[in-house]
């Protein structure tokens, strides 16, 4: 399995905009052949950060979900709310 995170830190004044395209990609994220999990947290300490937990059962799957129409259009409607450049950490599972 293939694990990544993504760390973002969204500008205040986005956070709800941020939060409803997330669902949007994450309802089409679950739906990709290959994926395992696809979830969005907030952070309980900070509202503005948050972090994608990604898993997907191989890298092929990983890589398609980036050619899918529905993470180009996230991509594009959440960079500008972001105040600064979102970071992804690729992991390799142990367990499961």
């Amino acid at each position: 399995m293939i694990v990544t995170t993504v760390m973002v830190h969204v500008k205040s004044e986005f956070i709800d905009g941020f939060i409803e395209e997330c669902k949007k990609n994450h309802l089409n994220s679950i739906k990709e052949p290959g994926n395992c999990r696809f979830d969005i947290l907030q952070s309980a300490d900070d509202s503005s950060t948050f972090m994608l937990y990604e898993a997907y059962e191989t890298a092929q799957a990983a890589a398609e979900h980036k050619k899918t129409a529905h993470y180009d259009a996230w991509r594009n409607s959440v960079a500008p709310m972001m105040a600064e450049p979102r970071k992804g950490i690729p992991y390799n599972s142990i367990c499961p």
